[in-house]
Parts: C-alpha cells; structure tokens; sequence
C-alpha cells in the first residue's frame, strides 16, 4: 500500500478514536477501555507522524537524487562527444593497422568483429559465412598480425593504453 494511504487511514483511526474516547469518558465508561482506547488513539498518531517524517525524507531523497542524475547527465554529454570523437580516432588507427598488415577488406571486418569480442559463429551468422570461412580467415589475421590468437589481437591495440607504474 502506498505510504501515504497508510499514513491518511492512521489519522482517521486516531481521529474516530479520539471523538470514541471523549464519547466513553461522557458515557461514564470504565476506564481500562478508556485507556486502551486513548492506547490506540496515541498509537497512530505517532505511527503517522513517524511515517509522514519518512515520505518526507524520501520525497527530499528523490528530489535530490533526481537532481543529480541531471547534473551527470549533463556531465554525459559532454563525455560521450568526447568519447564518439575518441571512439572515431581509434577506428582510424585500428584500421590503418589494418592496412599495415595488408588484411582484405573482408579480413578487417572479420578482424574488427573479433576485437568486439564476438565468437566465429555469431561472426558467420552476422557475415552469413560458414564458421569455417570465419575460422580460415582470423588464423589468416592472426597469421599477418603476427599473432597467436585473439587474445593477443586484442591485446596488440590496448597495450598502448595500459598505464604501468
């Protein structure tokens, strides 16, 4: 249930309760039910104050945070020009290597599919090739790249990125 239903049938419960209590007290009733009543009455009223402090904090919680998702989303922006930019560079160095290497123009796709880090078969159903096809054509890679693997494919273009101390 929603928190300020619960915090709105509260105070109909202690405000029905309190007219009870005023109601037994004019009545002449005992006063153990007095008393629990007035328990009841007590009760909600600080189960509800307690729990509108709580949507309170949550509403402030919300309106903050909602306050800094735009901030880095403005922040975003700017990074992610920033990171299309440098994304664009590093494909051109990627396929200038490429080109060092005298891969086909087939080769490079295959070659930039396995730097991704997709598999030969999702590379044959992308290419509508034969895993096989896929298979022949990176050891070729690997081969012109002077390399043994994928592995070390990937590793050949992010070696210059790692920071060693």
């Amino acid at each position: 249930m929603n928190d300020r239903v619960i915090a709105a049938i509260l105070m109909i419960i202690m405000v029905l309760n309190f007219f009870d209590v005023l109601t037994d007290i004019s009545l002449g009733v005992p006063a153990w039910h007095i008393f629990s009543e007035s328990l009841i009455v007590i009760v909600s009223g600080i189960g509800a104050i307690f729990l509108i402090k709580d949507i309170y904090a949550k509403s402030s919680n919300v309106a903050k945070l909602k306050n800094e998702l735009m901030i880095s989303d403005d922040k975003l922006k700017n990074i992610s020009t920033e990171m299309i930019n440098a994304r664009t560079q590093y494909a051109e160095v990627i396929h200038s290597q490429f080109e060092r290497w005298g891969l086909t123009k087939s080769e490079q796709e295959v070659a930039m599919l396995l730097l991704k880090g997709l598999s030969f078969k999702e590379i044959s159903g992308l290419r509508n090739t034969k895993e096989k096809t896929v298979r022949q054509q990176a050891s070729l890679i690997y081969s012109k790249a002077s390399v043994q693997g994928r592995h070390e494919l990937a590793a050949w273009f992010l070696e210059d990125f790692m920071v060693t101390n």
